[in-house]
């Protein structure tokens, strides 16, 4: 696999396997919760993603999101666009209301800070014919 010294964490430790978050993605994940204040309204989060694992199609609602990538190969895509691939020193934004996914390539960590906002809702789960047919 490709950027195994991802797993470890880039700039932030990976944090502990993403259990609470488990069930909207496909694949193991890792969060390490950088800023979850609550008399503030945004989270940072430093994510983290084993080969081949993405999460579900979201919306964030009243809110956005921003992606720094700061380790390995991945993928973002916006419903109805083609996915791009991520990586490090890449930077998306995502806003209110689009539907959209992001994870790891098949051969690669992945690793992102995402600052994000308002309330995600979160959707199906990207398909293995989807994600099969991306090519790095």
């Amino acid at each position: 696999m490709k950027n195994e010294d991802v797993k470890n964490g880039v700039v932030f430790s990976a944090g502990e396997k993403n259990d609470a978050f488990a069930q909207y993605f496909v694949g193991q994940s890792y969060l390490n919760n950088l800023v979850a204040d609550p008399k503030i309204n945004v989270g940072v989060g430093n994510v983290t993603f084993e080969p081949s694992c993405r999460n579900n199609w979201h919306i964030h609602h009243n809110g956005y999101q921003i992606l720094l990538v700061t380790g390995g190969e991945g993928w973002y895509q916006e419903k109805g666009k083609p996915a791009q691939l991520l990586k490090p020193g890449d930077v998306v934004v995502t806003h209110d209301g689009i539907k959209h996914w992001h994870g790891a390539t098949k051969n690669s960590w992945f690793e992102h800070l995402a600052i994000t906002t308002g309330t995600p809702e979160w959707l199906e789960p990207v398909t293995d014919e989807i994600y099969n047919n991306l090519e790095a």
